[in-house]
C-alpha cells in the first residue's frame, strides 16, 4: 500500500499524461530544422545565462540523486547527509575547475572537447565508448526504476503493468531527445527543474511545520524513526564503519558526476565564457538549496514514516520521498494536489533526466563514431541533413536499447549500475578532462591509455565488489566473488586513470613535442577564451 487516496491517484495519472502531452508539444514546437547542425546539438546557444543554469540543474539532478539520496538520508542518517554534500560539492567543482575550459575547448560533444588537445579518429571512437559506458548504465537504472515507481504511486501490482510502463516511458524520452534536441530537452529540464523545487520546498515546509521548526526535534524523531539509534547521527552506518569505502563512494560522487558527458555537453550550448560562468553560478543556486530540501525530507521520512515501512517499499529506500509526501499531505483536494505536485516532480525528473542522456549518447555516436570517427580524411564530409537523421536514428537506437535492458534490470538490485555509471565518470572522464585542459606534455597515447584503462580498471574492480556479490543486496546474492574490499572502485580505479595517462604520455614520447605545441597554441583559447596563437 502507498498510502495515497483514490483522488490522489486519479490527479496523478491526470497530470502524468497532461505533462507528457504538454512537454512533448514542447519539443516539437522549439525542434531543430534538419539541416543545421548548432540548433540541433546545441540550440543556436540561444538560451539566457539564467535558464542554461536551470537546465544544467536539471541535467544534474536525475531521479537516481533525487529518490535514491532522499532514501539514503532516510536510512542512514549522517552519511546520506555526507552524500547530499558530495552532490552540492561535484557542481561548485565544475564551475570553478572545468565549465569555462569544457565550453572554450567543446562543440558539439565529449569527441570534440577531447579531440581539440589530441585530434585523431581513435579518440573520437574511444570518448564515444567511454561516453556509453558512463550513461547506459544509469540510463537503465532510471528507467527499469519506472516501472515500479508508477506501480507504488497508482497502487497497481501486475508485472505487466510495470513493463508496460518502462517500454511507454522510454518511447516518449525517445521523443524528447530525437525531436526536441539540445534546446527542446533544455526547456524539459528548465520546466522539471522549478516543479522539483515547488514540490520539495513544498513538502520540507509541511515537515517542518510539523515540528514546529525545531531542528533538533526533527533528528530526535529521525533517530528514532531509523533503528540504528544513536549510529544515525554518527558516520560509517551505511558502510558499516569502513572509512575507506566512505572517502571512495564520496569521490566518486564528486569527481564522476562533475564531468559524466550529459553534463558536459550542457558547457557547449553556453553563448560564450562569461554566459557560462553565470549559468553555472545559477545551476549551483539552485541544486545547493535543492540538496538541503532532501535532507530535511530524507529526515522526515525517517521521522515520520520509519525504517521498517520505507525498507518494505524497498530496500534502497527509493520510495521514501512519496511516502513521506504522502504522510504530511494529509486527506481532502489540498493533501491530493500536493501529492500529485511530487509526483508530476518525480515524474518529470525522470523524462528529462532519461531524454538528456540518451541525446548525450546520440550525439556521440552521430558526430563522433558516424561523421568523424568511421570516415577517413579523404572522404566527402558528411552532410548536415544526414548527419542529424543518423542523430535522431541514434537516438531511437539508444532508447530502444536501454528498454531492452530496462525490462530484465528490474528484478535486479540496481545499485552497481548506478556505481558504474560514476565510477566510469570518475576514473576515466576526469583524467582524460583534466590532463587535456591543463597538462601541456599530455598526448594522444596518454589520452587513449586514460579512456581505456581507466574504464577497464572500473570494469574489472566492478565484479569484486559487494554490489555483485557476496551481500543479500547483490546482483547475484547467491553466489561470492567478492574480492575487491570496498563498495565502490574510485579509491582505486581513479589513480589508476590518471596513472594510465601519465604512463602513456611518457611511452608517446615520440609525437610529445609536436603535440605539445599544438597544445600551447591552443592552450590561451581553453583556459581563457583568448584566441589561439596564430589566430587573428
Amino acid at each position: 500500500m502507498n498510502g495515497f487516496d483514490a483522488s490522489a491517484q486519479t490527479m496523478s495519472l491526470v497530470a502524468f499524461i497532461a505533462v507528457a502531452t504538454v512537454t512533448l508539444l514542447l519539443c516539437v514546437m522549439t525542434g531543430p530544422d534538419r539541416d543545421d547542425l548548432d540548433e540541433f546539438y546545441t540550440g543556436y546557444r540561444s538560451l539566457s545565462p539564467g535558464r542554461g543554469g536551470l537546465a544544467v540543474a536539471g541535467d544534474y539532478v536525475s531521479a537516481a540523486t533525487v529518490l535514491g539520496t532522499t532514501g539514503v538520508i532516510a536510512l542512514t542518517g549522517y552519511d546520506g547527509l555526507v552524500l547530499a554534500l558530495s552532490t552540492a560539492l561535484s557542481l561548485v567543482l565544475l564551475m570553478f575547475l572545468l565549465a569555462e575550459p569544457l565550453r572554450n575547448a567543446g562543440r558539439f560533444t565529449m569527441g570534440d572537447m577531447l579531440t581539440r588537445r589530441a585530434p585523431g579518429r581513435a579518440v573520437r571512437i574511444a570518448s564515444c565508448a567511454v561516453t556509453l559506458a558512463a550513461l547506459v548504465p544509469l540510463m537503465v537504472v532510471q528507467l527499469a526504476g519506472s516501472g515500479d515507481l508508477l506501480a507504488f504511486i497508482l497502487g497497481f501490482d501486475g508485472s505487466g503493468f510495470r513493463t508496460g510502463a518502462i517500454v511507454t516511458l522510454g518511447v516518449v524520452m525517445i521523443g524528447y531527445a530525437a525531436i526536441g534536441g539540445m534546446k527542446g530537452t533544455a526547456l524539459i529540464h528548465i520546466v522539471k527543474t522549478v516543479v522539483l523545487a515547488g514540490a520539495c520546498l513544498t513538502v520540507s515546509v509541511l515537515i517542518m511545520n510539523r515540528f514546529d521548526w525545531d531542528t533538533r526535534a526533527l533528528l530526535d524523531a529521525a533517530r528514532l524513526g531509523s533503528g540504528a539509534g544513536s549510529a544515525y547521527l554518527r558516520s560509517g552506518l551505511q558502510f558499516g564503519g569502513n572509512g575507506a569505502d566512505m572517502v571512495s563512494s564520496e569521490l566518486t560522487v564528486v569527481l564522476g558526476g562533475a564531468c559524466l558527458p550529459h553534463i558536459t555537453m550542457r558547457m557547449s550550448s553556453a553563448r560564450s565564457a562569461p554566459a557560462v560562468r553565470r549559468s553555472m553560478s545559477w545551476a549551483v543556486s539552485v541544486v545547493v538549496p535543492l540538496c538541503l530540501l532532501l535532507t530535511v525530507i530524507g529526515l522526515g521520512a525517517a521521522a515520520l514514516v520509519g525504517r521498517e515501512l520505507i525498507t518494505a517499499a524497498g530496500p534502497q529506500g527509493n520510495s521514501a520521498i512519496l511516502q513521506v509526501t504522502g504522510a504530511v499531505a494529509g486527506g481532502g483536494e489540498a493533501g491530493a494536489l500536493v501529492v500529485t505536485a511530487m509526483t508530476t516532480a518525480i515524474f518529470l525528473t525522470l523524462l528529462a533526466s532519461v531524454a538528456g542522456m540518451i541525446l548525450a549518447c546520440a550525439n556521440s555516436l552521430a558526430h563522433d563514431v558516424f561523421a568523424h570517427g568511421l570516415r577517413s580524411p579523404d572522404r566527402p564530409p558528411v552532410t548536415t541533413t544526414v548527419e542529424i537523421g543518423t542523430a535522431q536514428a541514434a537516438a531511437a537506437g539508444v532508447g530502444l536499447l536501454t528498454i531492452a535492458l530496462a525490462v530484465p534490470a528490474r528484478h535486479w538490485n540496481l545499485q552497481a549500475l548506478v556505481a558504474l555509471s560514476f565510477c566510469v565518470g570518475a576514473s576515466a572522464l576526469a583524467p582524460a578532462l583534466v590532463y587535456s585542459m591543463f597538462w601541456r606534455h599530455f598526448t594522444r597515447t596518454g589520452l587513449l591509455c586514460t579512456l581505456i584503462g581507466g574504464t577497464t580498471a572500473v570494469l574489472v574492480l566492478m565484479t569484486g565488489t559487494n554490489l555483485v556479490s557476496g551481500s543479500p543486496g547483490a546482483v547475484f546474492p547467491d553466489r561470492d566473488f567478492n574480492w575487491f574490499p570496498l563498495t565502490t572502485t574510485g579509491l582505486a580505479s581513479v589513480p589508476a586513470g590518471f596513472l594510465a595517462g601519465w604512463l602513456g604520455s611518457r611511452l608517446g614520447r615520440r609525437t610529445a613535442t609536436e603535440e605539445r605545441r599544438m597544445y600551447e597554441a591552443e592552450e590561451p583559447w581553453i583556459l581563457a577564451g583568448a584566441p589561439p596563437t596564430g589566430r587573428a
